[in-house]
């Protein structure tokens, strides 16, 4: 059944008619064939690709956002990954990142809800399937998933298995909807969680970068009490009032995108003030077409009103997260919750996830006691 479609708004901070032209901007630089490319002429990556159709659908663009994902399937390779990076339908990176690559689910099962179609979620099955399992082949035994499916020995990204986590949820959303069982699915994500809430030793060291500071929860693996001590510890850090999140920790640069996905992590555990209040400070990066800017730098000890745009570019994906944290804020259709995780597996619980880190603590106990 098709769904009624109404554009969000967030009274004070952003209107429809701001949303639509937003989307109209991103919707501007999509290509006859159906690739978002970043800028015009610039590279196409899948994982923004599919977060620009996101936004598409939430702007009512539903037949755009379905020819993305049409583009996104005739890339796809057999192993069911996607190069890093395109320019066009060339291939400008070929690291085959699985992060990347997992997303197409976030954004398929978002399509559906959107619209309703169910056509489209058993057209693209395949896709996700062969997706999610490219990306489980790299599971190691301790639960994080390696981030480069061509050089597994590389390690593995917090903010990338956080990000295959939410992916992995909707991967098996559509398989229920579909009447597919999955379990090694769900077993995966239980020991996904586990590696994320607490074999912190298992990633690569990227603490400077804000998206390993929210993703965990972003993600919907940190939940409660978990999740608001891990936000809280380095609000200082990344949270420059009036403005919004700093992409990395070392460097005077706000930007739109990380602000964003930063406001739906408040979202998703109840701290809706806060969302609000920081989506309502990025908003000096609003561009006159509708478009956002990616960032501003600013002077370390002022952060006056002097800062420099940089890059001086408004970036499809970087419009996309702002979408998509106004429709979680303001949105009523289903779509809205997604980052919430309303109509998702649960996965582990907050206090399963307490129970696993118990376990894992007393193991580590009993080596240290036997190599005494």
């Amino acid at each position: 059944m098709k769904r009624r479609h109404e554009l969000p708004e967030v009274p004070g901070i952003i209107t429809r008619e701001q949303i639509a032209a937003t989307v109209d901007a991103i919707a501007a630089i999509q290509l006859p064939d159906g690739n978002i490319p970043w800028t015009p002429g610039e590279q196409t990556d899948p994982w923004n690709l599919a977060e620009a159709a996101m936004a598409l659908d939430v702007g009512g663009r539903h037949r755009e956002a379905e020819r993305a994902y049409e583009w996104l399937r005739s890339m796809q390779r057999p192993d069911g990954s996607w190069h890093a990076y395109y320019v066009g339908r060339a291939v400008k990176d070929d690291t085959l990142d699985t992060n990347v690559t997992c997303y197409i689910a976030n954004g398929v099962w978002h399509h559906y809800l959107s619209t309703g179609d169910t056509g489209f979620l058993e057209d693209f099955w395949p896709v996700v399937e062969r997706a999610i399992d490219f990306a489980l082949d790299l599971q190691t035994e301790t639960g994080e998933i390696a981030w480069r499916g061509d050089d597994p020995a590389d390690g593995a990204l917090l903010t990338g298995s956080s990000s295959i986590h939410a992916s992995l949820r909707c991967a098996i959303a559509i398989a229920d909807r579909l009447g597919h069982e999955r379990p090694d699915w769900e077993l995966s994500l239980g020991s996904l969680a586990i590696a994320i809430a607490h074999r912190p030793e298992r990633f690569l060291e990227k603490n400077r970068w804000a998206m390993d500071w929210y993703y965990p929860v972003l993600g919907g693996v940190l939940r409660g009490h978990s999740a608001h001590a891990r936000l809280a510890a380095s609000w200082g850090v990344f949270v420059v009032p009036g403005r919004g999140v700093r992409c990395v920790s070392d460097q005077p640069w706000i930007t739109a995108a990380e602000t964003c996905e930063f406001v739906m992590a408040l979202d998703a555990i109840g701290l809706d003030d806060r969302a609000r209040e920081l989506f309502e400070w990025v908003q000096f990066l609003r561009s006159d077409s509708g478009g956002y800017w990616t960032g501003m730098n600013f002077d370390n000890e002022r952060f006056a009103d002097d800062g420099e745009l940089f890059p001086v570019e408004q970036p499809t994906w970087n419009s996309a997260a702002v979408v998509l944290a106004a429709n979680a804020l303001g949105g009523t259709g289903p779509t809205a919750g997604l980052f919430r995780g309303e109509g998702l597996p649960v996965g582990l619980t907050p206090q399963e996830l307490i129970d696993a880190g118990a376990a894992i603590e007393s193991e580590f106990a009993a080596r240290r006691r036997n190599s005494r």
